[in-house]
């Protein structure tokens, strides 16, 4: 009985939203991607049906990624020089085609893309311009973040309560925001810098910013970042360089 009536106000949602707000605001959904075949495919069939377009880069993957999404009903665009933030920069000017609201999701099933709603609907009301999806704020499967990444995203977000005075409580990928907003920041960043640029960028645009709990689960296959010592580092220093250049 209570599955129902969740599974009821879900689709009531999901029609209110659509109904209300899918003919004026185009929304776009921008999934970096490497080397996640056998991921992907689960990601883009949980995308709320109020999305206009999934874009799926591939970034420099070797595997059936792009095959996958295709098939999957996503546009997928290959980028072949490395980065996370390389990958968010060439499918941001795909969508800024068409988009007024962009939304990030990562392709390795680590989100719930059924949350999307959650992110949007601030943006929605007009409380926020930006919205970041908070791990630490939600529920996350045991083992679903590494000890690095917790001390890591602790650290990154007390330097910014330091130096910006912001209080955010995580740097996580699952994030939306206006396409004006966006486009206020002139974002650079091509790797490891990438979340936390767009959040002190937006703190020093005064951007209105809200963050909302997400959940977290285990994601399929190996982090590439957090699963390796080398990439945890350069991560790591990555962040906390660009907290501090941009002061």
């Amino acid at each position: 009985m209570r599955s129902s009536l969740y599974l009821v106000t879900y689709i009531v949602l999901i029609a209110y939203f659509y109904n209300l707000y899918s003919k004026e605001s185009h929304i776009s959904v921008v999934i970096p991607a490497y080397n996640e075949e056998q991921a992907i495919a689960k990601v883009i069939s949980e995308v709320p049906s109020l999305v206009n377009e999934i874009i799926v880069v591939s970034n420099g993957s070797t595997d059936d990624t792009s095959k996958v999404a295709i098939e999957a009903g996503a546009t997928v665009i290959e980028e072949p020089i490395m980065g996370y933030g390389q990958a968010c920069l060439t499918g941001i000017a795909h969508a800024l085609i068409d988009a007024e609201i962009l939304v990030f999701l990562d392709g390795d099933y680590s989100d719930y893309p059924v949350e999307m709603t959650n992110l949007l609907m601030p943006i929605f009301d007009g409380d926020a311009e930006m919205v970041i999806g908070s791990r630490a704020l939600g529920r996350k499967s045991k083992g679903a973040m590494m000890p690095q990444q917790i001390f890591g995203n602790w650290l990154a977000t007390s330097l910014i309560k330091l130096f910006y005075n912001h209080s955010y409580t995580d740097l996580g990928p699952f994030r939306a925001i206006t396409k004006d907003a966006y486009q206020s920041l002139g974002m650079v960043d091509t790797n490891y810098g990438w979340t936390v640029e767009m959040q002190v960028k937006g703190l020093k645009k005064g951007l209105k910013i809200l963050e909302v709990p997400v959940n977290y689960r285990l994601r399929i296959g190996t982090s590439k970042v957090s699963g390796t010592v080398k990439g945890t580092i350069m991560a790591g220093c990555k962040i906390i360089l660009t907290i501090f250049k941009y002061l």
